[in-house]
């Protein structure tokens, strides 16, 4: 690797992602000049099957990997109007997700690979959101990540490639997947993050007290399970749930989430602070509770305050994509690592435990 974000020479990766419920494949190529292009990105939505069930359904999400995997790849590949042998690698998630999905792709990795003749990168799922920014800007190590999604919520310390310190993790519940509940609680539709979003839009989060889990405490963690019963316990006070209570309790719950978000935060940029002086401070905000607006405000006004540079990847390499998982393989290809065709696919992969 050269300057923020550029190999040493020209590399043009595959990219398969089937942790959870997107179908994805993308092609990524990496210049010696720090130019990075996303030559194609496809992503297949599972939305329509599992809103029915108001969650993600593990064997619907690897049933649609199955059947729509091989399309997903043909037409990336024809976006990017390239043939086989201008790959130079194939990557593909192997953990953490939901471990049905993420054999689908992995295995499929796996044949390509074999097939082509092709090195494999079997990616964490975690370091291609962390790595993602690298793709979309200029950003160079070490800076601090926020990861908020369905699945995870975490503080990192990112050093470099597979050089991750965990500063806190949630101790219960990721906060998409707190999003998904009080939006089922409130009867707002699946999925839960823009449904709470738009209906905090026209409330009054003064209305109803609710707490703030961990805020003031001396570490990094976050905790979302009690801001989620109180919100069942407020409900059950009601008469009737009304659409003026489902607002005014779904901006109550947005502006407790920010407030945690923001004091969980500001303590991991002490840590990097104290522990990186010398080095100018950069906060990443990555994963689908990103595009949250309000959050987002919230941590902008926390930056300007604590002197960092925010940093957001556009939506679309935010939420799960192949083009994050292609940048990654990019990134660990060009430091000359690659992985074996029995490599495992993993349900629980903490980024702490890779190499770089």
């Amino acid at each position: 690797m050269t300057s923020a974000g550029s190999v040493e020479q020209r590399y043009t990766l595959l990219g398969i992602e089937t942790s959870c419920d997107e179908t994805a494949a993308a092609i990524v190529r990496g210049h010696p000049d720090g130019a990075r292009e996303i030559l194609s990105n496809v992503v297949l939505s599972q939305l329509d099957a599992h809103r029915p069930y108001g969650g993600v359904v593990p064997e619907i999400a690897a049933r649609a990997h199955v059947e729509q995997l091989d399309g997903i790849i043909a037409t990336a590949m024809e976006e990017a109007d390239l043939d086989w042998n201008a790959l130079d690698a194939v990557a593909a998630t192997a953990g953490p997700g939901l471990i049905a999905g993420v054999m689908v792709g992995l295995v499929t990795g796996k044949a390509i690979a074999a097939a082509r003749n092709l090195p494999l990168l079997a990616v964490n799922h975690l370091e291609g959101h962390a790595l993602s920014p690298r793709l979309s800007a200029d950003v160079a190590f070490p800076y601090l990540l926020l990861l908020v999604s369905g699945g995870h919520c975490q503080l990192l310390l990112v050093r470099g490639v597979g050089r991750y310190e965990r500063l806190g993790t949630t101790l219960d519940d990721a906060i998409g997947e707190a999003f998904d509940k009080t939006a089922k609680m409130l009867d707002l539709p699946y999925p839960g993050g823009p449904s709470v979003e738009a209906a905090a839009r026209v409330g009054d989060a003064s209305r109803f007290a609710l707490p703030r889990p961990m805020v003031g405490r001396d570490n990094c963690d976050f905790s979302f399970s009690g801001l989620k019963t109180a919100v069942l316990h407020t409900i059950g006070k009601l008469d009737k749930l009304t659409d003026r209570d489902a607002a005014d309790i779904a901006a109550a719950f947005q502006l407790a989430v920010c407030d945690v978000l923001v004091d969980r935060t500001a303590r991991a940029m002490r840590l990097f602070h104290a522990v990186h002086a010398e080095k100018p401070p950069q906060l990443v905000i990555a994963g689908g509770v990103a595009a949250n607006r309000a959050i987002a405000a919230a941590l902008s006004g926390l930056c300007a305050e604590m002197g960092f540079a925010q940093t957001v990847p556009p939506l679309h390499l935010c939420t799960d994509n192949g083009a994050m998982i292609a940048w990654a393989g990019v990134e660990r290809f060009a430091l000359g690592l690659s992985d074996p065709l029995d490599v495992a696919p993993r349900a629980r992969w903490p980024l702490t435990q890779l190499q770089g």
